[in-house]
């Protein structure tokens, strides 16, 4: 995805894999970013998701937007939205359908 992005002419900045959810926040804040993406396959998402949206919140990094995709059950994804975790996207979604997604939100958010 991080290469979708790229040539879709985002600004990405790619952290790796294993990151704690404090070392992701923490490079949100040092780095301006306008939004934070997470994949997830390892079915740790109701675990990460929510942590890194409480240590958003306590960074008050409420004008960025969180969003991702993995192997999300509906029901899971429907939890974290209810938490403030914007739109997620699962297996087989277009490319296309998250590079909008993040730029509609961006310019309507971030003007």
């Amino acid at each position: 995805m991080a290469s979708a992005f790229r040539d879709a002419g985002m600004e990405v900045i790619y952290l790796g894999l294993r990151q704690t959810p404090e070392m992701i926040v923490e490079a949100a804040l040092q780095e301006d970013a306008d939004v934070i993406a997470l994949s997830i396959l390892s079915g740790a998402h109701m675990t990460i998701f929510p942590r890194v949206k409480k240590l958003m919140d306590e960074k008050c990094l409420d004008d960025v937007l969180l969003t991702g995709g993995g192997i999300l059950p509906p029901e899971d994804m429907e939890k974290l939205e209810k938490l403030g975790v914007g739109r997620l996207f699962g297996p087989g979604t277009p490319v296309s359908e998250p590079i909008e997604y993040i730029r509609k939100w961006v310019s309507e958010n971030k003007k």
